[in-house]
């Protein structure tokens, strides 16, 4: 597996990814409801295309040049996004994303990350060292969603 920048022919790739870890993966954690509003069936392709031009934006291709993971942090050290294909977790593909990140941001001379985790990603964050500042509670299109404000000093 390896990790290189996105490029925009990534993007349909990245939107299914997202849709599936969201709906697959967070079932334990958040309703049906909460899922489709986090993750709709036909996200706002431009306003995620623009967002992953703007950030420093990775993506991990396993060995069959097949896209498995994403990631992206902003100039500000705000990891936005972090997801892995649900066929690929617990093999090592978000933790390289992170290490990768957090390379990049150091490099940028940036001192903090932080990221806004799921109830779902809160123990993944926390094994690599991000710590809580405040659980929040968000709103996406009128539904209220569970999440945690974490960072960690690089």
């Amino acid at each position: 597996m390896k990790t290189r920048l996105y490029k925009p022919s990534d993007l349909d790739t990245i939107l299914q990814m997202f849709y599936d870890n969201i709906h697959t993966v967070c079932v334990n954690d958040y309703t049906l409801e909460q899922l489709d509003a986090w993750a709709p069936k036909n996200p706002d392709v431009y306003r995620w295309q623009a967002s992953l031009n703007r950030n420093h934006t990775l993506v991990v291709e396993n060995d069959k040049l097949q896209l498995i993971g994403f990631a992206d942090v902003g100039e500000t050290g705000y990891l936005d996004r972090l997801y892995v294909h649900p066929d690929y977790l617990h093999q090592g593909v978000g933790s390289l994303l992170v290490q990768q990140l957090e390379k990049y941001a150091r490099a940028k001379g940036i001192v903090f990350m932080n990221t806004a985790a799921s109830i779902t990603s809160k123990p993944f964050f926390e094994k690599h060292g991000y710590h809580v500042l405040e659980e929040q509670t968000v709103e996406r299109r009128g539904v209220r969603l569970r999440r945690y404000l974490m960072e960690k000093k690089l």
